[in-house]
């Protein structure tokens, strides 16, 4: 194992890509408030997460992708609460902003022992 792929960045890879996928259902959602018809769609986010940490280390991350259910439709059968989706964008840029923190980390601790290796 080389010292850019240990199993934190391979974790933080998998993790990072699962943030930004759901960043995009959620900005799917909200995209689509006044589709008629529309359902809202998510991933399982530590469901996902622990499926992609199992994956093989070059594997692609594909999470699986779901109508979210027990929400209140409209009467045009739309189902999306942009308070709901607003709330989760929130929480997902917490989260993607933590794993790139860490990533930074990584990097930093992998640049001090090169710098003080001597």
């Amino acid at each position: 194992m080389s010292l850019m792929s240990t199993a934190q960045l391979h974790l933080l890879e998998r993790y990072l890509d699962l943030t930004a996928t759901r960043q995009a259902l959620l900005v799917s959602n909200i995209a689509n408030v006044d589709t008629p018809g529309y359902h809202t769609r998510d991933i399982d986010f530590s469901g996902e997460l622990s499926r992609a940490s199992e994956a093989e280390e070059n594997a692609p991350t594909e999470p699986f992708v779901r109508e979210v259910k027990g929400l209140n439709a409209r009467p045009d059968g739309n189902n999306v609460s942009v308070d709901r989706e607003g709330l989760l964008l929130s929480q997902v840029q917490l989260q993607f902003n933590a794993a790139s923190q860490l990533v930074q980390d990584q990097f930093k601790l992998l640049k001090m022992a090169i710098t003080s290796g001597g």
